[in-house]
């Protein structure tokens, strides 16, 4: 089942970036996201419970040096130990949050292809079993990479995650793909490999947001300042890019 919104290893529970332009920024994403009847989300950006599942901050000077993406929080059994391995399978280090015990607390990674991530301890809670796609949640995440057998293995070092292979069918124009499992019955992203000929979608985590009218949403992309940049009919979600060149999905709730 696709559910990454569960309390354990590999499980992803909140995505941040820091964003120039602000306010623009943030009246961006509160059009696209609270559209239709009920609503999937408020206008502070929290979901329709009051939770901060998506956080966006202003990108102060001291931070411009951060990849401009969108980055999920993966959960994972110990900071420390997966930011080393990080590291050793070829990823980066960016930032490092210690407690005053010197205790790891979180990190910021970016793994071979440059994609961002944090990392973060387990948190302490039950797995959410509601559906998640109607709650205001990251309903999933998806990574297009140049080598999809290598981030596949990446992934699964430095998070925890297993993986399996998927078939994929020739109009998607992928010619791997992985979905990276939390457990037997719930998984949290998809790992692809696109053929030579689809470029335009950069190595980043897309971060899935549902929203409650899909057609209205991607409207008010074009009409906000973003841009479409695909839409996958069948499976009901789209690829946009924010008037800053930030990528997010778009999934119909």
């Amino acid at each position: 089942m696709q559910n990454p919104f569960v309390h354990g290893v590999g499980g992803v529970l909140s995505a941040d970036i820091a964003v120039p332009d602000h306010e623009r920024e943030l009246a961006f994403y509160s059009s696209i996201l609270t559209t239709g009847d009920a609503p999937l989300w408020r206008d502070d950006l929290m979901n329709n419970f009051g939770t901060p599942i998506i956080g966006l901050g202003v990108r102060t000077p001291e931070f411009e040096w951060l990849p401009l993406q969108w980055m999920p929080h993966f959960q994972v059994a110990d900071v420390a130990a997966s930011a080393t391995c990080a590291i050793d399978v070829g990823g980066k280090e960016l930032m490092h949050g210690k407690d005053d015990d010197g205790k790891s607390q979180w990190a910021v990674l970016v793994d071979p292809d440059g994609v961002a991530f944090g990392i973060i301890p387990v948190e302490p809670g039950d797995s959410y079993t509601a559906r998640q796609d109607r709650l205001g949640c990251i309903s999933w995440l998806s990574l297009a990479v140049p080598n999809a057998s290598s981030s596949r293995d990446f992934y699964r070092q430095v998070i925890g995650w297993n993986a399996k292979s998927i078939e994929t069918e020739e109009t998607e124009g992928f010619v791997a793909k992985f979905e990276m499992q939390i457990d037997d019955e719930n998984s949290a992203a998809e790992i692809c490999q696109f053929g030579s000929e689809q470029n335009e979608i950069p190595s980043v985590w897309l971060i899935h947001l549902p929203v409650d009218d899909f057609v209205e949403s991607l409207r008010r992309v074009t009409e906000g300042g973003g841009e479409v940049i695909k839409e996958f009919v069948e499976a009901k979600y789209a690829i946009v890019r924010d008037p800053v060149g930030v990528y997010v999905a778009l999934q119909a709730g």
